[in-house]
């Protein structure tokens, strides 16, 4: 069809054959002859089918993370190509509005996910031109999905029980054994191995000393994750940031051989068992991922069950990630306390009631936030320890207290 280009031309043409008619000027007739001469030189013909390709450069992707959509169009017979994105679901082009030239029949779109969840990359408009811009053609393409991981927080210390089961790992324990860290010094007996003998103790002493380490240890460790509370800014809203919060402390356990085991709590209660490995941080992602489009489902609804026996392996460490605002996590968080589990939770509660101005409004946070503080100082009573982290920083910021030392076991 007609560009606006053309259509301009056109309406050139006419204006100055129309006025050099009126006025009998012929003058004016120059004016419409370039304009007349390019329309002449139009040529309609299109190409009679035109093959649209669009590629993302993964498929799988974490929030934020840089990606590249190729496009390529065959069959497009010399006519120059435009490329448009209508981004959909946060998705982010780094290009200005998204718009691309495409040369040599392939061009790439960069762009950005910022959010969890299945995400449709939106819509593709492509436009063909001809040479001289006169003859154009539109096309929408439906861009493919892919699926985006929460960001993992960063996180380097780790908070390590004061007793450990008997597996071998990476964390001192109070045993001595095969370890790197020294603990001190005791008398030789046979058996002994040569090379951990302390000589200097040995010639102050005049007796045979050996140095002893610390046993290394695995532990196991259960993180909760709330989705029950999608309040706030989108991106950032309460359940977001547990579930960045609970892949950056999986991934920092799975790097030094714990068995890490995930439950996603909202309506339903989801796990993934404790293991180990790469590979299972890859579950542990799949599952946020999958229990995020529920979370965004407003209307699914599953009675909620108490959480599994087989999620919550006896002696193991559990890092709740939660906002406190649905009461029966609470319960089930002094549940698990009065059972004798360790527990630590990361308040991740980063809003507040909306509403207006007025003093029946403002009466209603503050009754809010002494019911919050509350719930805080309840947990607080039996024995649980809790940090709030806004997750903008690092998670040693607020963990930091428990992560120096070893973290006593309470029963």
């Amino acid at each position: 069809m007609l560009s606006a280009h053309a259509q301009r031309l056109i309406t050139l043409a006419l204006a100055g054959l129309v006025i050099a008619v009126i006025t009998r000027r012929p003058e004016f007739a120059g004016v419409a002859a370039p304009a007349v001469l390019l329309l002449a030189v139009r040529r309609p013909e299109r190409p009679a089918r035109v093959g649209v390709t669009a590629s993302p450069s993964g498929t799988k992707l974490t929030e934020g993370e840089r990606a590249e959509l190729t496009v390529t169009v065959a069959g497009n017979r010399g006519f120059s190509v435009d490329l448009l994105i209508h981004p959909r679901y946060a998705v982010v082009p780094e290009t200005p509005d998204g718009e691309l030239a495409m040369h040599g029949g392939r061009s790439a779109l960069p762009f950005q996910v910022t959010r969890t969840g299945r995400r449709s990359l939106g819509v593709l408009e492509i436009t063909l031109w001809d040479r001289w811009r006169l003859t154009e053609g539109h096309a929408t393409v439906e861009l493919p999905i892919v699926d985006c991981y929460p960001m993992p927080a960063a996180q380097r210390q780790r908070v390590v029980l004061s007793r450990l089961p008997s597996r071998l790992g990476e964390h001192p324990s109070r045993s001595s054994g095969e370890g790197l860290e020294f603990t001190g010094v005791r008398e030789f007996v046979p058996g002994d191995r040569q090379r951990r003998i302390n000589w200097p103790a040995t010639t102050r002493r005049g007796r045979l000393q050996l140095n002893t380490f610390a046993a290394e240890r695995t532990q196991n460790v259960v993180i909760i994750a709330d989705a029950s509370s999608d309040v706030g800014e989108p991106g950032s809203t309460p359940a977001d940031l547990a579930f960045r919060g609970a892949a950056g402390a999986a991934r920092a356990y799975l790097a030094v051989r714990d068995r890490v085991g995930v439950i996603v709590y909202q309506r339903s209660v989801r796990w993934v068992s404790p293991g180990l490995g790469a590979r299972h941080f890859y579950r542990i992602m799949n599952l946020m991922l999958v229990e995020h489009a529920v979370v965004a489902d407003r209307g699914r609804y599953s009675p909620f069950t108490r959480l599994p026996r087989a999620a919550l392996p006896p002696g193991s460490l559990i890092l709740v990630f939660s906002p406190l605002l649905d009461r029966r996590l609470v319960e089930t968080v002094r549940d698990l306390r009065e059972r004798g589990f360790s527990m630590l939770i990361i308040d991740v509660l980063n809003t507040e009631p909306s509403g207006s101005n007025d003093s029946l409004s403002g009466l209603a946070r503050r009754i809010w936030r002494m019911e919050q503080e509350a719930i805080r100082f309840s947990l607080r009573e039996l024995g649980i320890p809790l940090v709030s982290w806004d997750g903008q920083q690092s998670l040693d910021e607020p963990l930091a207290p428990y992560t120096r030392r070893a973290m006593v076991i309470r029963q």
